[in-house]
């Protein structure tokens, strides 16, 4: 369980590499990194934005593929080329006006070490670097790619009451 008080998240934030997706990427034969990603996590995602949560894609890749997945399921605010993430992640607090408090952020690696600094609720997959993990308020207990998008955000819309809380949504 996430040690936070997760009724105050307003907004998740995800890196990619090493969390979305998982560690290792195939190189297509025209030289374009090519991911696979968890359904799992791709399903949580849509629901937390179609809960009200503001839900953000900050990266240090730029393959397209990436943008076209996380807008197609609805993520506004998909950010590619992210060399200095906290940048990044200080314009999207800027623009929704929220406050660090108000963030998850889930990362793996080095390039996420500032953000997670800043945000109320840094977490981590479970292969994540150990800076990672010791910056971390949770480590899910599954590794980048693997669902560990889904279970944080579970988590989060459960403690807001928001998880499976429009059946007609899913036709029950």
């Amino acid at each position: 369980m996430i040690n936070y008080e997760l009724k105050k998240i307003k907004a998740l934030v995800f890196d990619v590499d090493g969390v979305l997706s998982a560690e290792t990427i195939t190189l297509h034969p025209g030289g374009e990194p090519m991911r696979s990603v968890n359904i799992k996590d791709g399903y949580a995602l849509q629901l937390a934005v179609k809960s009200g949560l503001h839900v953000a894609i900050i990266t240090g890749g730029r393959t397209e593929s990436v943008r076209k997945r996380y807008e197609g399921l609805g993520i506004p605010d998909v950010h590619l080329g992210c060399a200095v993430k906290i940048k990044t992640y200080e314009a999207f607090l800027e623009r929704y006006g929220l406050r660090d408090e108000e963030v998850l952020y889930i990362g793996d690696d080095i390039p996420d070490y500032e953000v997670m600094q800043r945000c109320g609720c840094p977490c981590a997959p479970a292969d994540a670097a150990p800076e990672i993990k010791a910056l971390a308020v949770y480590i899910s207990h599954l590794k980048g790619g693997y669902g560990c998008g889904r279970d944080v955000i579970e988590q989060v819309l459960k403690a807001q009451g928001l998880w499976l809380k429009d059946e007609k949504a899913f036709g029950w």
